[in-house]
């Protein structure tokens, strides 16, 4: 243990890795192997308070980041070091963590005794030099006030390992691929395998962790399919693994267009992301890939509640209602949107960013592998390539996601609460569940404190052109009058 038991010893984990729904820090800057120890030894005592006399069990698994297999193997010595059993699944994509902290939990599996929760080693779509861990606890999101609570556990541990272990835990290491690709095979058991193979589809990995469960998987399915990047490498010597910006589709974009295929996906570091390119070449956005998954859902569960982050377009909400499902906004982020999954028995949910969540005959979490297997399966069922049910989708001119950087020691919620209380003395239209989100006939805007960062974040949408050039000069106003400039 060259640092010790960790970094700052009796401080807890740097403030700025905190982030609302993970961890997440710069390597050897902001976050190193000591912290990684720290945050095992944190969750250890968590857990064994939680579980009393039986000795608890957490799944453990780490992407293919440069950093991760160190960050990893200080955080299960950290873990086994505070007396919990792990069971560890190595190199794995963050879906693949989720599947087997489920498979495990519920008994689904019975390779190793049951666990209570899980961590991923993941710095998801964030550059190379980044690393952090999202975990989940019973079956939820571990976010927010949680990792505070671990914080303060860290700040409170000894630096010497030897104050803090009693009966050290046990390690078992299985294969969770094969499992993984059976019981996300299952998922199209019903579907005509003939259809299936006539269908011609790209997969980009991004040098990503899903590579090997990509390759695993379309050697199982009927169809003709391309692979791109599946070599997991964290250097990304192609591009950076994050589907949301356009030019990392490229690649993806050129083979779909140059083989003639029915349509390509790509995924971000971690696969919990997916992004979607048509056979026509245009690139189809989170909300929209959510507003296809969607129409083809309700055809089997009518009525259905659909939830999608305060980002999404309001055409989405409209196409959920337009095929009898109840279309609902909620908070922005994966941890908030699987927690009012359960609280609402939401059988789909997604973002803008590309995180799809399933429900339905699925355990409730994102991933971008299921996502794709699905548009697969929407496609046929609904008798449509996904560029027509693309194209049939209300067209309206939007923003990408705007990051504004406040001056001096403004605070983001300060200002975005007293924009708020300008538009409520007014009498706007505004729904206040994430930010705030202004509808007028024209369209919306949404003002919101980011979450990864101190800035403002804001998004716009309009009818067409002209209605989101009125809605942008309103949202400019809103701003300019808290002393917040939008360009």
């Amino acid at each position: 243990m060259s640092e010790g038991l960790r970094a700052g010893a009796g401080k807890g984990l740097d403030p700025s890795i905190l982030r609302e729904y993970d961890i997440r820090g710069v390597v050897g800057a902001t976050l190193n192997e000591g912290d990684a120890r720290a945050i095992g030894l944190g969750f250890a005592a968590l857990l064994r308070d939680k579980a009393g006399p039986e000795s608890p069990c957490i799944v453990v698994g780490r992407d293919g980041r440069l950093s991760s297999p160190m960050l990893e193997a200080a955080l299960v010595e950290g873990l086994v070091a505070g007396g919990v059993d792990v069971v560890r699944i190595g190199l794995s994509s963050t879906p693949m963590l989720y599947y087997a902290e489920a498979a495990l939990r519920l008994g689904e599996l019975t390779s190793t005794r049951p666990v209570q929760g899980g961590i991923q080693v993941t710095g998801s779509h964030n550059p190379k030099d980044h690393n952090g861990f999202k975990i989940v606890l019973g079956g939820l999101p571990f976010f927010g006030e949680d990792l505070q609570r671990l914080n303060g556990v860290i700040a409170g541990l000894p630096e010497a390992p030897e104050g803090v272990v009693m009966s050290p835990g046990l390690i078992e290491e299985i294969d969770i691929l094969p499992a993984y690709i059976d019981r996300l095979l299952s998922d199209i058991t019903g579907l005509d395998q003939a259809e299936l193979a006539r269908l011609r589809i790209g997969w980009d990995a991004g040098n990503g962790a899903a590579g090997p469960a990509i390759e695993a998987l379309t050697a199982c399915l009927p169809g003709e399919h391309h692979l791109l990047f599946t070599h997991v490498d964290g250097h990304f010597p192609h591009h950076h693994p994050d589907p949301t910006v356009e030019t990392n589709l490229a690649d993806l974009r050129h083979l779909v267009l140059s083989k003639r295929l029915d349509f390509g996906v790509a995924f971000d570091g971690d696969a919990d992301r997916v992004g979607l390119i048509d056979g026509q070449g245009r690139v189809v956005w989170g909300d929209r890939i959510l507003a296809i998954l969607a129409q083809d859902l309700l055809k089997r569960l009518p009525g259905a509640d659909i939830l999608a982050d305060v980002k999404s377009s309001q055409a989405l909400f409209d196409h959920v209602a337009a095929c009898g499902g109840r279309p609902s906004l909620w908070k922005t982020g994966h941890s908030h949107i699987k927690s009012r999954m359960k609280a609402t028995a939401a059988p789909l949910a997604g973002e803008m960013t590309g995180h799809i969540f399933f429900a339905e005959d699925w355990y409730g979490f994102d991933d971008g592998l299921l996502a794709a297997l699905r548009l697969m399966a929407a496609s046929l069922r609904l008798g449509q390539s996904i560029a027509d049910l693309a194209s049939a989708l209300p067209h309206t001119a939007a923003t990408p996601e705007l990051r504004i950087a406040v001056a001096g020691d403004a605070r983001p919620l300060d200002l975005v609460a007293a924009v708020r209380q300008a538009v409520e003395v007014e009498g706007l239209d505004m729904n206040p569940i994430d930010g705030i989100r202004v509808t007028s006939a024209d369209g919306w805007w949404l003002l919101r404190a980011s979450n990864t960062e101190a800035k403002l974040s804001a998004r716009a949408e309009g009818r067409d052109e002209m209605a989101l050039k009125r809605v942008l000069a309103d949202l400019e106003a809103r701003l300019a009058s808290v002393g917040v400039s939008l360009g």
